[in-house]
Protein backbone atom coordinates (compact mmCIF):
# COMPACT_ATOMS: atom_id res chain seq x y z
CA UNK A 1 0.00 0.00 0.00
CA UNK A 2 2.60 2.74 1.09
CA UNK A 3 4.42 1.93 -2.42
CA UNK A 4 0.96 2.66 -4.07
CA UNK A 5 0.81 6.07 -2.41
CA UNK A 6 4.27 7.01 -2.95
CA UNK A 7 4.06 6.58 -6.80
CA UNK A 8 0.30 8.13 -6.55
CA UNK A 9 2.34 11.41 -5.42
CA UNK A 10 5.20 11.00 -7.50
CA UNK A 11 2.75 11.07 -10.66
CA UNK A 12 0.61 13.58 -9.15
CA UNK A 13 4.00 15.81 -8.15
CA UNK A 14 4.81 15.31 -12.41
CA UNK A 15 1.16 16.27 -13.34
CA UNK A 16 1.60 19.00 -11.14
CA UNK A 17 5.03 20.27 -12.45
CA UNK A 18 4.30 19.73 -16.03
CA UNK A 19 1.01 21.86 -15.61
CA UNK A 20 2.88 24.73 -13.75
CA UNK A 21 5.38 24.56 -16.78
CA UNK A 22 3.41 24.29 -19.28
CA UNK A 23 1.85 27.84 -17.57
CA UNK A 24 5.19 29.70 -17.73
CA UNK A 25 6.07 29.13 -21.00
CA UNK A 26 2.58 30.15 -22.48
CA UNK A 27 2.55 33.61 -20.30
CA UNK A 28 6.39 33.66 -21.60
CA UNK A 29 4.74 33.66 -25.28
CA UNK A 30 2.03 36.17 -24.13
CA UNK A 31 4.59 38.68 -22.82
CA UNK A 32 7.52 38.45 -24.81
CA UNK A 33 5.14 36.89 -28.32
CA UNK A 34 6.95 37.76 -31.40
CA UNK A 35 4.69 39.85 -33.71
CA UNK A 36 5.09 40.17 -37.25
CA UNK A 37 3.56 42.45 -39.48
CA UNK A 38 2.69 40.34 -42.54
CA UNK A 39 0.83 38.02 -40.26
CA UNK A 40 -1.56 40.14 -38.62
CA UNK A 41 -5.31 40.38 -39.90
CA UNK A 42 -7.09 43.62 -40.57
CA UNK A 43 -8.44 43.51 -36.61
CA UNK A 44 -4.91 43.54 -35.26
CA UNK A 45 -2.71 45.49 -38.17
CA UNK A 46 -3.73 49.45 -37.43
CA UNK A 47 -1.11 50.78 -34.77
CA UNK A 48 0.33 47.58 -34.02
CA UNK A 49 4.18 47.57 -33.72
CA UNK A 50 5.88 44.71 -34.75
CA UNK A 51 8.87 42.77 -32.65
CA UNK A 52 11.43 44.70 -34.18
CA UNK A 53 10.02 47.85 -33.53
CA UNK A 54 8.58 49.15 -36.56
CA UNK A 55 5.18 49.99 -37.19
CA UNK A 56 2.46 47.80 -38.92
CA UNK A 57 0.28 49.61 -41.77
CA UNK A 58 -2.83 48.46 -43.46
CA UNK A 59 -2.80 48.80 -46.92
CA UNK A 60 -5.59 48.31 -49.54
CA UNK A 61 -4.79 46.27 -52.37
CA UNK A 62 -7.32 46.45 -55.34
CA UNK A 63 -7.64 42.35 -56.84
CA UNK A 64 -9.10 41.64 -60.18
CA UNK A 65 -12.66 42.01 -60.83
CA UNK A 66 -12.93 45.46 -58.31
CA UNK A 67 -13.07 43.59 -55.15
CA UNK A 68 -10.10 44.64 -52.74
CA UNK A 69 -8.17 42.99 -49.93
CA UNK A 70 -6.59 44.22 -46.80
CA UNK A 71 -2.76 43.25 -45.88
CA UNK A 72 -1.05 44.35 -42.99
CA UNK A 73 2.75 45.43 -44.10
CA UNK A 74 5.64 46.66 -42.16
CA UNK A 75 6.43 50.04 -42.52
CA UNK A 76 10.40 51.47 -41.76
CA UNK A 77 8.63 54.04 -39.43
CA UNK A 78 10.32 52.99 -35.62
CA UNK A 79 8.16 53.25 -33.06
CA UNK A 80 9.61 54.87 -29.75
CA UNK A 81 9.95 52.45 -27.41
CA UNK A 82 7.11 49.70 -28.40
CA UNK A 83 7.75 46.64 -29.37
CA UNK A 84 5.73 43.47 -30.38
CA UNK A 85 2.54 45.53 -29.39
CA UNK A 86 -0.73 44.96 -30.76
CA UNK A 87 -3.18 47.87 -29.68
CA UNK A 88 -5.58 47.44 -27.01
CA UNK A 89 -9.51 48.58 -27.67
CA UNK A 90 -9.57 51.08 -24.95
CA UNK A 91 -6.74 53.13 -26.69
CA UNK A 92 -7.96 52.83 -29.90
CA UNK A 93 -11.48 53.88 -28.59
CA UNK A 94 -9.71 56.06 -26.16
CA UNK A 95 -8.01 58.09 -29.16
CA UNK A 96 -10.89 58.35 -31.73
CA UNK A 97 -8.74 56.48 -33.87
CA UNK A 98 -10.09 53.24 -35.99
CA UNK A 99 -8.82 50.03 -36.85
CA UNK A 100 -9.80 50.16 -40.47
CA UNK A 101 -6.89 53.13 -40.93
CA UNK A 102 -5.27 53.14 -43.58
CA UNK A 103 -1.23 53.93 -44.14
CA UNK A 104 0.05 56.26 -41.72
CA UNK A 105 -0.84 60.36 -41.95
CA UNK A 106 -0.98 63.12 -40.23
CA UNK A 107 -4.22 64.44 -41.81
CA UNK A 108 -6.28 63.45 -38.75
CA UNK A 109 -4.27 66.76 -36.73
CA UNK A 110 -6.33 68.87 -38.50
CA UNK A 111 -9.43 68.23 -37.73
CA UNK A 112 -10.58 69.62 -33.81
CA UNK A 113 -12.48 66.92 -32.55
CA UNK A 114 -9.93 64.28 -33.07
CA UNK A 115 -6.90 66.65 -31.47
CA UNK A 116 -9.39 67.17 -28.75
CA UNK A 117 -9.79 62.87 -28.06
CA UNK A 118 -6.31 62.48 -28.80
CA UNK A 119 -5.00 65.48 -26.01
CA UNK A 120 -7.40 64.33 -23.56
CA UNK A 121 -6.36 62.32 -20.49
CA UNK A 122 -8.09 59.20 -21.95
CA UNK A 123 -6.02 58.72 -24.43
CA UNK A 124 -2.93 60.75 -23.47
CA UNK A 125 -1.66 59.32 -20.32
CA UNK A 126 -2.66 56.36 -20.84
CA UNK A 127 -2.09 55.13 -24.87
CA UNK A 128 1.87 56.15 -25.26
CA UNK A 129 2.17 54.14 -28.70
CA UNK A 130 -0.82 56.14 -30.43
CA UNK A 131 0.62 59.40 -28.43
CA UNK A 132 4.17 58.80 -29.32
CA UNK A 133 3.27 57.86 -33.07
CA UNK A 134 0.99 61.26 -33.42
CA UNK A 135 3.46 62.79 -31.47
CA UNK A 136 6.23 62.03 -34.55
CA UNK A 137 3.74 62.88 -37.14
CA UNK A 138 3.12 66.30 -35.56
CA UNK A 139 6.86 66.67 -35.68
CA UNK A 140 7.33 66.10 -38.92
CA UNK A 141 4.69 68.84 -39.47
CA UNK A 142 6.49 71.30 -37.60
CA UNK A 143 4.64 71.08 -34.98
CA UNK A 144 4.97 70.35 -31.13
CA UNK A 145 2.15 67.80 -30.18
CA UNK A 146 1.90 69.10 -25.84
CA UNK A 147 1.82 72.91 -27.58
CA UNK A 148 -0.67 71.56 -29.79
CA UNK A 149 -2.60 70.01 -27.11
CA UNK A 150 -2.35 72.88 -24.52
CA UNK A 151 -3.45 75.55 -27.16
CA UNK A 152 -6.18 73.25 -28.41
CA UNK A 153 -7.37 73.35 -24.83
CA UNK A 154 -7.73 77.06 -25.01
CA UNK A 155 -9.33 76.96 -28.31
CA UNK A 156 -9.40 74.54 -30.70
CA UNK A 157 -10.31 75.47 -33.77
CA UNK A 158 -7.87 78.00 -34.22
CA UNK A 159 -5.32 75.39 -33.10
CA UNK A 160 -5.96 73.86 -35.96
CA UNK A 161 -6.39 76.92 -38.15
CA UNK A 162 -2.88 77.50 -37.06
CA UNK A 163 -1.15 74.58 -38.66
CA UNK A 164 -3.36 74.59 -41.97
CA UNK A 165 -1.97 78.41 -42.47
CA UNK A 166 1.30 77.41 -41.58
CA UNK A 167 1.78 76.01 -44.88
CA UNK A 168 3.51 72.58 -42.71
CA UNK A 169 0.52 71.30 -43.60
CA UNK A 170 -0.73 70.27 -46.78
CA UNK A 171 -4.44 70.28 -47.54
CA UNK A 172 -6.64 66.64 -47.16
CA UNK A 173 -7.66 65.68 -50.70
CA UNK A 174 -11.01 65.96 -51.37
CA UNK A 175 -11.13 63.77 -54.78
CA UNK A 176 -10.57 60.97 -55.93
CA UNK A 177 -10.58 58.16 -53.79
CA UNK A 178 -7.72 56.83 -52.89
CA UNK A 179 -6.35 53.29 -53.07
CA UNK A 180 -3.02 53.39 -51.90
CA UNK A 181 -1.23 55.73 -49.37
CA UNK A 182 2.96 56.49 -49.89
CA UNK A 183 4.36 55.57 -46.40
CA UNK A 184 6.89 57.96 -45.70
CA UNK A 185 9.35 57.87 -42.40
CA UNK A 186 8.83 60.33 -39.67
CA UNK A 187 11.77 61.91 -38.02
CA UNK A 188 11.80 65.22 -36.05
CA UNK A 189 12.97 68.66 -37.80
CA UNK A 190 16.55 69.13 -38.23
CA UNK A 191 18.10 71.66 -35.99
CA UNK A 192 18.67 74.85 -38.17
CA UNK A 193 22.27 76.03 -38.77
CA UNK A 194 24.18 79.00 -38.99
CA UNK A 195 26.75 79.55 -41.40
CA UNK A 196 28.71 82.56 -39.95
CA UNK A 197 31.51 84.81 -42.53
Amino acid sequence: MASFSSSSSYYALSTWSCLVGLLVLVAAHHVDGYVACPNLNKDTCAFAVSSSGKRCVLEKLSLDGGESNHVCRTSEIRAGGSRGWIESNECIDGCGVSRDTLGVSSDALLESRFVRTLCSPRCYKSCPNIVDLFFNLAAGEGVFLPKLCEAHKTNGRRAVAEIRSSGQAAPSPTVAPVHHRKLVEVAAPAPAVAILP
